[in-house]
């Protein structure tokens, strides 16, 4: 029993890794989904969106409205900043009475008394002597009993009417600033009580108390510190309350700094209440942000199933929107002002440097509507960023040169300087209130969209693409490596100069990707390079190297050419997509010339069909099916004793007929029709090369 059980978990777990492995594809695509959702719902605020819009100083958009809720209205944070500061210049001063230093200061004063009154007068007139020194002890006792405060450097001595609390004996007690004593002030009290007695001497003890005056009273820095951090941290963040059912604001009124006050009262706490229902909010999130991508799923499975196919199209693609909802989301948490430098051009410029506009529009509008939930102003800022998007998106639909990019950013921040003021205009009917701030940044915005230039390098390189622009690049016939070609095999770099100007007229017709093809036709022979002189477009008179060999080696020497031209291709780290075009256009057909004359002359020697064989892979594109049939007609089209018009189509059309029966175009998504015509535009493109005009009918 237990084996059987074992059987069947063994069964079941086999049946679940075979589903996995033969739908790997179609899991791998709902994970990526998955993943996007989540990570996007991650980014979105922890709290719910308030349903109304609004600016100080525009219009009210909806109906009247009435709290809905009793709730406090809120300071602004310029009031409590005010308030902060009004606190800190009135903050309590807490002083602290030091009377160990007010003993020691008087039993100085008597000790050191009797020493210089003997140095001045020695010691005769005892009775002078204690008078004066009576005289000195009772004043010093009062000046310092009421105490001589030593002031810090921010405060000033003229504050008269200035509070303190002074801590005697732990006992804190308020006193005006002006009632302490001074070292100046001290001074003068002296002066004026030694004034009243005539029996001492005034100069004497003016003189000793001058020497001996020193503050017994000290601000308590930590006191007054904790004082002031408990009323500011007592402020009320709220100025008044709003009941339920009161009025609010009408319809077109004008929001003025009360109101919007009032009414980023009301969101705060809206939001504030709606955290206790996470649950809700979470799944309100996972449905909005669900929908836009599942609209983008199916407009790529139906329209665009090219690229659904490709996981690494859809990982780019989420990368980008993941991106910018990531930079947007951080932008906005800093500062929500800043949220118009954020450069979400660069996403629809770099999806339409990979493949189209259309699918561009799709891109930008689905990131856009993500977006949306984390901005303020949100319809405002869907109709700028799709407005400027659309402009984006032209201003590359012929991105050949990567100094577009330059027209682009400017053509950017033209329509967001438009579409702002225009959103002005029809809200205040002036331009009076405009920030221009805003256009500067618009114009950092603007700048920043310059970095798609090495974000479409970047992803070039992780993803192994390419855009337009590297492919007319590599189509160059300065490219370092078709020079080599040029200097090394002449005839072979003129060979693919004609394939590739008639793959791309044919490439033209049919809807393929012209610039793919014309690159991929200036590389397909470069393995030519490594035995030039055994390919005929090479060679010089009447001698072939191909006479000193036996069929079967000149049939390698001849398919080797494939293979060299990958290795060559790789060493100088051209892309794959041009590589495959070197590895498709032979197939898997036969080297015909020299297996034909191996069976002429060798009729009874059994022929190993591998020998005179390519290798392959057959094309499986239009793009490769169409230089397959470019190379070989340009090339057949050479043996052509007397071309006229009827021996260019009766060639043209047995060479592709050969092709289509040996199922080479089996892998491709070619039909019928489009060969055809790439058969009509061959013919004619021949007929203008070999300068034949057309027979007209009597």
């Amino acid at each position: 029993m237990f084996i059987l059980y074992i059987s069947f978990i063994f069964v079941i777990v086999k049946k679940i890794l075979e589903n996995l492995r033969n739908y790997y594809s179609e899991i791998y695509k709902a994970l990526l989904f998955v993943f996007t959702m989540v990570v996007i719902v991650l980014l979105f605020p922890e709290s719910t969106k308030f349903k109304y819009e609004y600016n100080e100083g525009r219009p009210w958009l909806y109906e009247d409205l009435e709290s809905p809720v009793d709730f406090a209205i809120k300071k602004s944070d310029k009031e409590i900043e005010q308030e902060k500061k009004a606190i800190k210049q009135h903050s309590k001063l807490y002083f602290t009475f030091n009377q160990d230093i007010t003993d020691k200061y008087l039993n100085t004063i008597s000790s050191s008394f009797d020493t210089l009154w003997l140095q001045e007068y020695g010691l005769g007139n005892r009775e002078k002597f204690g008078v004066n020194k009576q005289a000195c002890i009772d004043i010093a006792q009062k000046v310092f009993q009421t105490g001589i405060i030593k002031l810090p450097a921010d405060i000033s001595e003229n504050h008269d009417d200035v509070i303190i609390y002074v801590l005697r004996n732990n006992i804190a007690k308020e006193a005006f600033l002006n009632y302490f004593y001074s070292q100046k002030t001290a001074f003068l009290y002296i002066m004026q009580e030694l004034g009243k007695n005539n029996d001492i001497d005034k100069k004497f003890i003016a003189n000793f108390l001058h020497g001996n005056l020193k503050p017994n009273v000290f601000i308590d820095r930590e006191k007054t510190s904790i004082e002031l951090q408990y009323r500011l941290d007592n402020i009320s963040p709220n100025r008044g309350v709003v009941l339920r059912g009161q009025h609010i604001i009408s319809k077109g009124e004008i929001i003025d700094a009360n109101v919007y006050e009032i009414l980023e009262s009301l969101r705060i706490d809206f939001q504030n209440k709606a955290r206790s229902s996470n649950i809700g909010l979470y799944i309100g999130k996972i449905i909005l942000v669900s929908i836009p991508l599942i609209a983008y799923g199916l407009f790529l499975f139906f329209f665009r199933p090219d690229i659904f196919e490709d996981s690494k199209n859809l990982l780019m693609i989420f990368i980008l929107m993941i991106s910018m909802v990531a930079v947007t989301r951080l932008v906005v948490v800093y500062d929500s002002s800043l949220a118009l430098l954020i450069p979400l051009m660069i996403s629809p410029i770099v999806v339409r440097a990979f493949y189209d506009t259309s699918l561009a529009l799709i891109v930008h509008l689905t990131t856009v509507i993500l977006i949306s939930f984390v901005v303020p102003n949100s319809f405002i800022f869907i109709f700028l960023q799709l407005m400027t998007g659309m402009v984006a998106i032209i201003s590359v639909v012929r991105l050949h040169k990567r100094s577009q990019f330059f027209f682009s950013a400017l053509y950017i921040y033209i329509s967001f300087s438009l579409i702002y003021v225009g959103v002005e205009l029809i809200t205040e009917a002036s331009l009076e209130n405009i920030n221009l701030m805003v256009f500067v940044y618009f114009a950092i915005s603007a700048g920043l969209t310059l970095l798609a230039t090495p974000i479409i390098y970047l992803f070039e390189k992780l993803f192994g693409m390419v855009t337009d622009v590297s492919l007319l690049e590599y189509a160059d016939t300065n490219n370092p490596l078709i020079r080599e070609l040029s200097t090394k095999a002449p005839g072979t770099f003129h060979h693919c100069i004609q394939v590739s100007n008639l793959a791309e007229e044919a490439a033209v017709e049919i809807g393929a990707n012209q610039l793919l093809v014309r690159a991929g036709a200036m590389y397909h022979d470069i393995g030519k390079i490594e035995n030039p002189m055994f390919f005929t477009e090479n060679q010089n008179g009447n001698y072939s190297p191909h006479d000193e060999l036996s069929y079967q080696e000149s049939a390698n020497i001849i398919i080797s050419h494939v293979l060299n031209g990958i290795k060559l291709a790789k060493s100088y780290n051209l892309p794959n997509q041009i590589i495959d075009f070197i590895r498709t256009h032979h197939g898997t057909k036969r080297v015909e010339y020299f297996y034909r004359m191996h069976l002429k002359e060798m009729p009874d020697e059994e022929i190993k069909l591998r020998e005179f064989t390519y290798h392959g892979p057959i094309p499986y594109s239009k793009e490769t099916c169409i230089l397959m049939m470019a190379d070989a007609v340009e090339a057949a089209s050479r043996s052509l004793k007397s071309p006229d018009a009827k021996s260019i189509s009766e060639l043209v059309d047995a060479i592709i007929k050969s092709q289509l029966d040996q199922g080479q175009y089996n892998n491709a998504n070619i039909s019928l029709r489009e060969i055809n015509t790439v058969k009509k535009i061959f013919k004619k493109k021949l007929l203008n090369i070999y300068h034949i005009r057309i027979e007209y009918p009597d």
